[in-house]
């Protein structure tokens, strides 16, 4: 089976191919220059899709059916006229434009051409042919809590992890920074919050339990087990075993609780690895030694891997920067400094690809 490596970067999409022998060669670099902020392997049919974030000339989609050679453009999501986005300070509302493609996932295996895309400003969008046209999931834009979601690291609130339950693919979940964790379980066409027990420390007292305004970095749910589900939030790390019901705190990651990034063992739900970093003002790896916390049972306990990584290191792995193969064989992890590691041991030790790439957003196995 081939297996390829996606790398969304500042400076084009680069396709990795894994050769015999066991290395990672560069098989093609797409959009050289351009801006790709996220990739998505379609499992269904083999096809691959590259969100790029142009600037002064938009969002674009482009889908592959042979693996990068070439490429189609696509239509992206757009807003009816007329929709207004909160701003959160007071001011009067503004037109709802597409600033960001942030997240895209497959449907179900029984849906062919179903996409979803999440997108800033906080719009989540389906399509079933394909990506050849979109549809704005009013059950969700129009939910009363929407007034109140404000931007994390944005200015505005954006929808950066899709989670489909492979069972059964009407039960979706969302995670929006900042505006909690969101289920539905009839395929979009009605929503509730299903973020309690999420706490935001940087928030008043009276609104730090609020489930609408929780922050999660990054969700992943076990594909094994998708009632587990995983979140990197930006105060802390948070698990739940009931489908997002309910969430607990995992205190034990070291060195630190904060950080973009959340992978889980596609097998195993008790495994799960994170990429620890300085909070807010400082971010950067602690001690300036980058490290991956892992944990084998669940959040009881993590090692902080750092076997083949670099110190002193300044890199930050952003929330799409670290991804695990579907078969649970390779992790990899690529940063902001150009640099991609992989692992074929869990995390014990990690071999650097490269170290002079554009920055990375996003890993993508194909």
């Amino acid at each position: 089976m081939k297996r390829h490596l996606l790398l969304s970067t500042r400076k084009g999409l680069f396709a990795l191919q894994r050769q015999g022998d066991g290395d990672w060669v560069l098989r093609n670099h797409s959009f050289r220059g351009d801006n790709v902020s996220l990739a998505l392997a379609d499992a269904r049919d083999g096809s691959w899709y590259a969100a790029l974030n142009l600037g002064h000339f938009g969002v674009k989609l482009q889908r592959s059916t042979d693996e990068g050679a070439s490429w189609t453009e696509l239509a992206v999501p757009a807003y009816p006229a007329g929709e207004l986005l909160a701003t959160g300070d007071g001011k009067e509302p503004v037109p709802a434009t597409l600033k960001l493609l942030w997240s895209l996932e497959t449907g179900g295996r029984d849906q062919p051409g179903r996409l979803w895309a999440g997108t800033i400003p906080g719009g989540l969008f389906r399509s079933d042919d394909a990506g050849q046209s979109w549809q704005l999931v009013r059950a969700l834009w129009d939910a009363p809590g929407r007034a109140q979601w404000f931007g994390g690291g944005y200015d505005q609130p954006g929808i950066h992890s899709i989670c489909v339950d492979p069972r059964d693919p009407r039960v979706l979940r969302v995670a929006i920074s900042c505006g909690g964790v969101w289920q539905s379980d009839d395929g979009g066409e009605s929503w509730n919050l299903a973020a309690r027990g999420m706490f935001a420390a940087y928030m008043p007292p009276e609104l730090r339990e609020d489930p609408n305004i929780q922050d999660p970095h990054r969700m992943v749910q076990c594909p094994a087990a998708p009632d587990t589900l995983w979140v990197q939030h930006h105060n802390g790390v948070f698990l739940s075993r009931d489908g997002a019901r309910n969430w607990s705190e995992v205190a034990a990651v070291t060195p630190s609780v904060f950080g973009f990034a959340v992978a889980v063992h596609p097998q195993d739900p008790d495994t799960a690895w994170f990429v620890p970093a300085v909070k807010d003002e400082c971010r950067i790896p602690v001690d300036a030694r980058l490290v991956v916390a892992r944990t084998r049972d669940g959040g009881r306990s993590f090692q902080a891997l750092a076997q083949g990584l670099p110190h002193p290191a300044y890199d930050l792995v952003y929330r799409h920067g670290l991804a695990i193969s579907r078969d649970g064989a390779v992790l990899a992890m690529a940063s902001t400094t150009g640099g991609l590691w992989l692992s074929e041991d869990q995390g014990d030790s990690w071999q650097a690809v490269s170290v002079n790439l554009p920055p990375v957003y996003a890993v993508t196995f194909a």
